[in-house]
């Protein structure tokens, strides 16, 4: 049925024709995207005039209209999009008759189930609201003439176009302030795993506010691709809509396979790719258009000022020189007058570093003529031109609106052309909060400030911009990698020597972190493991730099006091390495609070706990410690120890950051073995529980009247679940101890992980020298250092067995 039809049907049967020819509309997968917003717009139009028509005259209502406002009103209808409706009235018909004509329009929309804003206006009160309400003032900006008498929404059209376009002084900051607020509330959607396609920033909103400011004349916004990637979002929202049934504009994680395969898109990361690359143009228009807001604004209250002091004659724009070609205008950078792109290959470098040096915005104009007119940078690059990026890498927090203003006009890829694989790649890690590429750019800026601590910034620079460049290749990121960072760094004009240590920078960019938290430092092979992966003393220095820019500039929870206290730790023990100092431990030797908690276990034959903060004063109670604090806990030797106390810890929701384990011998006359536990822990949420607590649970685990497995089972099932997890990966690490096996676990982190870990080495009759948990996000990575019964090496047989045994109990029970 067409929509002509349904028009034609009676006013008894109008809404259900109306209906079915809506869903044959929505099923009809060849007319998707705009050419189907425009028929379920024009399906809407006409069953909505024959309403008007026949609501009108049952009422005995002339002199009124039907006006589409908002998204209705631009014709951007999606399945489940609201109707935006003003009933328009010259006030000649009684109130009852407008009622009576506004409930005969509204109730069949609500009986059908579609969602609606509705009001009810005279053309006086529908200007005195808009003048009021900024949101109603920008719906009527896109009214559109549905039915009734057309001559009333032309005259309100006209009338509150023009007092947007008087009122623009005014209503453009408000406008600007609305879009800031909301992207506060709502994040950036180039950089979200679920955003919200209209609200954040970047988002329909924002594409609709540039048409707001386009609509005041004062100023507009660059049009290049914005109408491609409205576009884009409007088909995602729609597919959305029809996959969840739903009035959603959040594409959660478990609804982006079946929106990509509507759109028929590869899969969810590449959908996600093509949300973020629409995202970044509106934005990158909206910070375009703000700021030529911004600037006619400031000249508009100047001008009438200068005007007087120069007796009426028009001040020339002040231009004042920044580097050869480029010279800073009224807030901007520009090219200066006599600068020729076209022969000069560094320019564009020369005036973003410029740009971000100065902490100025670099000028749409000056961005599109370097892009159209400079010549490719021969290979390798001038010395000139490297000393530039160096500088624009170096420049901090005004490094990153240079970079997107490069890159909106393809200038980083021209002269990266590897960028363009990591260009707007999710990642889809909940402790990464920006997409690949942005990650590269703010680590740069957070290893700028670092750059004081070593002797070659232009190399930490460098490799902190390339350090995840291998991402989207197959295989380990860090292995490919190397092998950009090798053709990027010679590209580029790097020497021999300098190319080689960038290389083994973005290697082994992960290396110092994980070796800290999963790896025993006072086993001589894991020093002597990283000391030879880094080969110097000078490279090692700026791992140390990069590793800590690479942690701040994924997360807040990739990097904290404790990581870096374990990080710096093991740079000096293989910084000693380097300078030659011998790396065999002396034995370790239990401090005299061990030695206390001992020998009180061994007086009362049972579990001793002691909660310290990271001085020597004991935590009161309730503190909260949320970098974590010491759990000291001496036991006599005796099975199920290390089960029993992580299953402890984890139903009073207490993490495990870091767990050694050791027997040691008491002093003569006492005699015997204490096995003590010197954990690192921190409250999930809330104040820690008190060490009595603690213990008088772990007195009932450890004789078994307390079952933790229900508990912990029960915790478990009551636990909100997320998308499905990858298998847990349990492996043995090759050559990483000559004193104890190294089992690594990989899993998703979940209440009892630890327990049950414990409880399968257990099981296997392995004895648990010390555990390195490391927990990122919902990612868990946990060492166990594990030997036999004499204090050996595990065969290879029965180390194959416990991992297979450990892999089993993980998946079994949903680790």
């Amino acid at each position: 049925m067409t929509s002509v039809e349904v028009s034609t049907e009676t006013e008894d049967s109008g809404s259900g024709g109306y209906a079915a020819a809506r869903l044959r509309l929505l099923q009809q997968e060849a007319r998707s995207g705009p050419p189907r917003r425009a028929a379920l717009a024009e399906l809407t139009d006409d069953w909505l005039a024959k309403l008007f028509t026949g609501a009108a005259r049952a009422a005995g209502v002339s002199g009124a209209a039907l006006m589409a406002v908002g998204g209705y009103g631009r014709g951007e209808l999606s399945p489940r999009s609201d109707l935006d409706l003003v009933l328009v009235h010259d006030g000649s018909a009684s109130a009852s008759a407008v009622s009576a004509l506004a409930d005969r329009l509204w109730y069949p929309v609500w009986d059908l189930g579609l969602a609606l804003d509705h009001s009810v206006r005279t053309p006086a009160e529908a200007r005195r609201t808009a003048a009021a309400d900024l949101k109603v003032h920008l719906g009527l900006l896109d009214a559109r003439h549905l039915a009734g008498e057309q001559s009333l929404t032309a005259a309100l059209r006209t009338t509150v176009l023009a007092d947007w376009r008087n009122l623009a002084p005014k209503r453009l900051p408000e406008l600007d302030e609305l879009c800031r607020e909301r992207a506060e509330r709502q994040g950036e959607l180039q950089f979200l795993l679920e955003p919200d396609l209209k609200e954040a920033r970047g988002g329909l909103r924002d594409a609709t506010a540039l048409r707001a400011v386009a609509a005041s004349w004062l100023a507009d916004a660059p049009r290049e691709g914005l109408g491609e990637a409205r576009r884009r979002l409007l088909d995602v929202r729609d597919a959305l809509h029809l996959a969840t049934g739903r009035a959603t504009d959040r594409l959660a994680l478990q609804e982006q396979d079946a929106v990509a395969a509507a759109l028929g898109v590869l899969d969810a990361d590449v959908l996600l790719r093509q949300v973020y690359e629409a995202a970044r143009t509106i934005s990158y228009a909206s910070d375009v258009t703000w700021r030529e807001v911004g600037r006619v604004l400031r000249a508009r209250s100047a001008r009438p000022r200068l005007r007087g002091l120069l007796g009426g004659r028009t001040a020339a724009p002040e231009r004042t020189p920044l580097a050869e070609g480029v010279v800073e205008q009224d807030g901007e950078v520009v090219l200066a007058l006599a600068a020729k792109p076209e022969r000069d290959p560094v320019l564009p470098l020369r005036a973003a570093a410029a740009a971000a040096r100065s902490g100025l915005p670099i000028s749409l104009h000056a961005v599109r003529r370097l892009a159209a007119a400079v010549r490719p940078l021969p290979v390798p690059w001038p010395a000139e031109a490297r000393e530039e990026l160096v500088t624009l890498l170096g420049a901090g927090e005004s490094t990153v609106p240079v970079w997107e203003a490069l890159e909106a006009e393809g200038l980083i890829t021209r002269l990266l052309p590897d960028w363009e694989r990591v260009r707007c790649r999710p990642q889809r890690n909940a402790v990464h909060t920006w997409t690949v590429d942005r990650h590269l750019v703010e680590t740069a800026v957070r290893a700028s400030s670092l750059t004081r601590r070593v002797h070659r910034p232009d190399l930490l620079l460098v490799a902190a911009l390339l350090h995840d460049i291998g991402k989207g290749w197959p295989g380990d990121h860090s292995v490919a990698g190397e092998v950009i960072a090798r053709d990027v760094a010679t590209r580029i004009g790097f020497d021999k020597d300098d190319v080689a240590v960038v290389a083994v920078l973005v290697r082994h960019h992960l290396l110092l972190v994980e070796t800290a938290t999963r790896r025993d430092l006072d086993d001589p092979a894991t020093v002597r493991a990283v000391a030879e992966a880094v080969g110097t003393a000078s490279t090692l220095e700026l791992l140390h730099a990069l590793t800590e820019a690479d942690a701040l500039a994924t997360g807040p929870a990739a990097w904290s006091s404790w990581r870096g206290s374990l990080v710096a730790d093991l740079v000096k023990r293989v910084g000693a390495v380097l300078a030659g100092e011998p790396v065999d431990p002396e034995p370790p030797v239990a401090t005299a609070e061990q030695e206390r908690l001992a020998m009180e276990a061994h007086r009362t034959r049972g579990p001793v706990l002691a909660l310290r903060a990271q001085t020597d004063a004991p935590v009161e109670e309730g503190a909260r410690e949320p970098l974590g604090v010491e759990l000291l806990i001496a036991v006599p030797d005796q099975p199920g120890v290390l089960p029993a106390v992580a299953g402890v810890l984890a139903m009073h929701r207490l993490t495990v950051r870091t767990a050694e384990l050791r027997a040691i011998e008491l002093p003569d006359p006492v005699g015997g073995e204490i096995l003590l536990l010197d954990w690192r822990v921190a409250a999930e949420y809330g104040s820690l529980p008190q060490a009595a607590r603690l213990r008088a649970d772990l007195v009932r685990a450890l004789d078994g009247s307390l079952d933790l497995a229900s508990r912990l089972a029960e915790r478990e099932a009551a636990r909100r679940r997320g998308p499905a997890a990858p298998p847990p990966r349990v492996t043995v690490a090759p050559a990483a101890s000559r004193l104890a096996t190294v089992i690594e676990v990989r899993a998703q982190d979940a209440p009892g992980l630890l327990h049950r870990i414990g409880h399968e080495l257990e099981r296997a009759g392995v004895r648990v020298r010390s555990a390195h948990v490391s927990t990122l996000g919902a990612n868990a990575v946990d060492a166990f250092y594990v030997t036999d019964g004499e204090g050996e090496p595990l065969g290879v047989e029965v180390a194959v067995g416990v991992v297979r045994g450990v892999e089993r109990a993980l998946g079994s029970e949903g680790g």
